[in-house]
């Protein structure tokens, strides 16, 4: 009878769980964090803003202008040199020196022109096989191209149809190496080996004084030695250089990703690839002339002996110092790129 159902001592009713009140009546709470948050993305995340897409490549429109030009130029000069020839012999010896040249500027202007033709592909389309298309077109174009220019400036003979054919070569396996999917570092490769290319005939300036300060004399032990030392320095140099451009490049279209907020960042690996990018691309350039341009080399090496070894001589220096550009290269854009980066913090007590 005591517990009955308002009596004095009925049992309270559980009051741990309230009764939902109306939910017409309820809001939202205000969330305190909420001003803070976005749906832009954050510039501080770096590298974390959409890491399934590479950064695209910058200036791809101003680097295939320079190296079109840079090939133009190579051309011309090549012309010049064989045109001023006094005899065959002599044209056909300055046509092999000249290869090397005519075949690295052609392997970039292809990479340069096929980026910038591939760019706009891969910024509307996460289609690979239409961006290499594109770019294996356009290096198909730079090729066909300096090859029509060589037949229709060059003298007609063996010779002239060797550079034609390995230039248009070139050109292709330029336009397909800018097919690669990462836009900013086939553009770091081609904008520092384009930089290394230039420095090397700027350095040819200076060999003369390097030949003395190295101690070359009137022995031909001196000048062996005053030789090496000079490519050395050269290969050094060109090292450096070459780093030193892909890392700037890198950073650039990295600080770029960062302010548009639509791709990530490169990391380390494509500051190495990068760095190390001219260095395989001058010993690409040694690949193509041995198989393109055999024969106008065994050509010039039949004319004789001196001219045996001379070929046999540049050829080996040609692949020293494209190793040393290699290693030099990426070395220098791994340690400029981690110079960058800042201590970790202590952990906490």
């Amino acid at each position: 009878m005591s517990n009955e159902p308002g009596g004095p001592t009925a049992a309270a009713p559980d009051q741990s769980h309230p009764a939902d009140p109306d939910p017409s009546d309820r809001s939202e709470a205000p969330d305190p964090d909420a001003g803070e948050r976005s749906d832009a993305p954050d510039p501080r995340a770096g590298d974390h803003i959409d890491a399934g897409r590479p950064a695209p490549a910058p200036a791809t429109t101003a680097l295939a202008l320079l190296a079109t030009g840079w090939l133009a130029a190579m051309l011309w000069s090549t012309r010049e040199a064989i045109s001023s020839a006094t005899a065959g012999v002599t044209a056909v010896s300055l046509s092999a020196f000249a290869l090397p040249g005519v075949i690295s500027a052609a392997l970039v202007a292809g990479a340069a022109v096929g980026l910038a033709a591939g760019e706009p592909v891969a910024r509307r389309t996460e289609r690979v096989t239409l961006r290499f298309a594109v770019a294996i077109g356009a290096g198909l174009l730079v090729g066909l191209l300096a090859a029509l220019a060589i037949d229709l400036t060059y003298a007609g003979d063996v010779t002239t149809r060797t550079i034609a054919g390995t230039t248009a070569a070139a050109g292709v396996i330029g336009g397909a190496l800018a097919g690669a999917r990462n836009g900013a570092v086939v553009g770091a490769v081609a904008a520092a080996a384009l930089g290394t290319l230039v420095f090397v005939v700027a350095f040819s300036v200076t060999r003369d004084p390097l030949f003395n300060l190295f101690g070359a004399g009137d022995s031909q032990q001196s000048l062996v030695n005053a030789a090496s030392w000079v490519s050395r320095t050269e290969s050094l140099l060109a090292g450096l250089i070459a780093g030193a451009l892909a890392f700037g490049y890198l950073g650039w279209a990295r600080r770029r990703a960062v302010r548009d907020g639509g791709a990530a960042g490169p990391r380390w690996p494509a500051y190495l690839v990068a760095g190390a990018g001219p260095g395989l691309l001058l010993l690409l350039t040694e690949v193509i002339i041995r198989i393109g341009g055999r024969s106008l080399i065994d050509l010039a090496a039949a004319l004789s002996e001196a001219d045996a070894v001379a070929q046999t001589s540049l050829g080996t220096s040609r692949v020293d110092n494209a190793i040393w550009v290699l290693f030099v290269g990426a070395l220098t854009a791994v340690v400029s790129f981690g110079r960058t980066l800042g201590a970790p913090a202590d952990d906490e007590a």
